[in-house]
């Protein structure tokens, strides 16, 4: 899908930090949340992205495996759903490779990317707006968000794009179902991050963690948050974590 490019604003609303406040210890909101800060205004160019995550029929195709057999083949397995047991090294190699084959850039998307790709002009919690449910999204049900109610929890992926709501842009499966990698670096807080949606990456590359946003089918509804951001080792293998292409936009002649 063609995102168009724009300003958003990016990071943690007032009113979600009072809602994350009334939910959750002082403590545990420093420790997980107070890392969506500052807010702060980001010019995002044009780009493409894909509609879904990476089926695992994608990935066989490109890379000859499917990491996900290693799970629950009841729970994780099949064509349509997305790959799962991908590291962040092993998703660059799948771009990487695809590359090769097509002549084309495709490469993860930057965390700034992909907030503004989620939020697709809105500024609620969720593209869907203020609450979320199980209807619209695969994520534990047993939980809720401000007054939304409680619903299913499906115990592991669903096919991508089953539900079949996208947002303005054209996107699905961006809260819930899988975790996606971003090309960042793990920085604690916004401050000091770029504000043009490029990466965010040390000079050296010397941090191992990187950035997963979106959430996945096993955590809460808080986490499925557009602004929510999480920090793990580029090497983690899990069955709750896939990725999500991007590549440039091609350019006009003059």
């Amino acid at each position: 899908m063609l995102i168009p490019a724009g300003q958003f604003w990016m990071g943690q609303t007032e009113a979600e930090t009072a809602e994350l406040k009334r939910q959750v210890s002082e403590e545990d909101y420093q420790r997980y949340y107070a890392r969506e800060l500052p807010r702060h205004q980001v010019t995002v160019p044009s780009f493409f992205m894909c509609k879904t995550p990476v089926t695992q029929a994608q990935y066989v195709a490109v890379m000859g495996t499917n990491p996900a057999e290693q799970y629950d083949s009841d729970r994780f397995v099949a064509p349509e759903k997305p790959v799962v047991g991908v590291s962040w090294d092993d998703a660059v190699a799948f771009c990487k490779r695809l590359a090769e084959r097509t002549d084309k850039d495709y490469r993860l998307p930057t965390e700034a990317e992909w907030e503004y790709a989620c939020r697709a002009e809105t500024q609620t919690p969720f593209y869907f707006g203020k609450t979320l449910t199980t209807e619209v999204a695969n994520y534990d049900g047993n939980d809720t968000y401000a007054d939304g109610p409680k619903g299913e929890f499906r115990n592991g992926t669903i096919p991508v794009d089953l539900i079949g709501l996208a947002n303005r842009f054209g996107l699905s499966d961006m809260h819930g179902n899988v975790w996606e990698w971003c090309e960042d670096d793990y920085h604690d807080s916004y401050e000091g991050a770029p504000e043009d949606g490029s990466a965010w990456v040390d000079a050296e590359r010397s941090k191992t963690s990187r950035i997963l946003r979106g959430d996945s089918w096993d955590l809460d509804p808080r986490d499925c948050r557009s602004a929510f951001r999480i920090d793990v080792d580029a090497v983690l293998r899990v069955n709750h974590i896939g990725f999500r292409l991007c590549c440039a936009a091609p350019r006009l002649s003059q």
